[in-house]
């Protein structure tokens, strides 16, 4: 189990106060998240989904996108994620190519659902058949989209992330 000390605390209050702000000024949902790396803020993030009218502008990926552009990496193994609450299924995608060394979150994703950011149904689409899913998800075999993956696995020069 991993000991919260002082320095988890500060950082954890950061991204509290980020999805207040965020909230208040109507951005999107109650949700923070911030990046560090050693004691550096490096990125910082809130819902902001009503403002842009993105789906994906939640805390995390807003965060994530941010620390990115500022590190010049699309990985940041040598950070931690500090979010007000457990990613959805969307944001712990990111979190998982983003590769943090951990992930701390306060609200749990029950306490999400008692005010109306209920995931469960995310959570278990993934698991569902195509064919079975509440959104359609049909195959469309193509071979001009074949020959750019067979390109892509004869590039000498790729970079694998």
């Amino acid at each position: 189990m991993y000991q919260i000390g002082e320095r988890e605390k500060k950082f954890m209050a950061i991204a509290v106060e980020l999805s207040k702000r965020g909230m208040q000024h109507g951005d999107g949902g109650p949700f923070g998240a911030i990046v560090v790396r050693g004691e550096e803020v490096v990125g910082e993030g809130w819902n902001q989904v009503l403002k842009y009218n993105d789906p994906t502008a939640h805390a995390e990926v807003v965060a994530i996108r941010d620390a990115c552009t500022k590190l010049q990496t699309f990985q940041l193994n040598d950070c931690e994620i500090y979010t007000s609450c457990e990613p959805c299924p969307m944001c712990l995608g990111a979190i998982y190519w983003a590769r943090p060394q951990r992930v701390f979150y306060a609200n749990t994703k029950e306490e999400a659902a008692l005010i109306n950011f209920d995931d469960s149904f995310i959570y278990n689409e993934i698991n569902v058949p195509h064919r079975q899913k509440k959104i359609p998800f049909i195959p469309f075999p193509n071979e001009a989209a074949q020959e750019v993956f067979r390109l892509w696995d004869q590039k000498g020069d790729k970079k694998l992330y």
